[in-house]
């Protein structure tokens, strides 16, 4: 869980490493299984901790589920709703590009953002949403520092976003291209790499 207490004497310089809009690849070493084989998009990343969505791991519920138990009318095409980590798993997180605000949005930066109300199924159920959009239950929290440390331990690798692999990839190819990105062959990784 992200906390909001702030570090004193925090280095300024510490900003410029931020993970916000990188992708975020789990390694073999991540021993927790909400991550194992996961890959996520930070949304949130400074001083007081990240937080981020996984977005390769589909849950037992679609769009057209969800939109059944909020009493919501849909006629549109169902889609696959992800788990989005271990934290929140009964609220909804939309990621998407679309700049419109609904009635809570988190802007990410200068074309994606996250929303967490009602307002955008709605919009969606009727064909008014956002053109790409990705559905999670839950999101993944890190506390001050704590990815910093699980980076140094190399329980993740990150490179940047691509909106390809976030909206138009199936579940189970995004992992794969996104090591691709990065110039890895993900069948070739084993829980021994080290520090050099």
């Amino acid at each position: 869980m992200i906390t909001n207490q702030p570090k004193s004497g925090l280095d300024a310089s510490k900003k410029n490493t931020s993970l916000q809009s990188q992708f975020l690849l789990s390694m073999p070493q991540l021993l927790d299984p909400n991550f194992s084989s996961t890959l996520s998009y930070i949304c949130e990343h400074d001083e007081y901790g990240a937080m981020g969505v996984t977005i390769n791991r589909p849950s037992k519920f679609t769009l057209r589920k969800l939109l059944e138990q909020l009493n919501i009318p849909f006629n549109g095409e169902d889609q696959l709703i992800y788990i989005g980590g271990p934290v929140q798993q009964d609220r909804g997180f939309i990621l998407h590009t679309d700049n419109r605000l609904w009635q809570s949005t988190l802007e990410i930066n200068d074309h994606m953002r996250l929303t967490t109300s009602k307002d955008i199924l709605e919009a969606i159920a009727c064909g008014k949403g956002p053109e790409n959009y990705l559905i999670t239950l839950g999101y993944a929290g890190w506390g001050e520092g704590q990815l910093e440390e699980e980076l140094l331990a190399n329980a993740w690798l990150n490179c940047p976003a691509d909106d390809d692999i976030l909206f138009h990839t199936k579940h189970n190819d995004k992992f794969n291209k996104a090591m691709k990105k990065l110039g890895i062959d993900s069948s070739q990784l084993n829980g021994q790499i080290g520090h050099a």
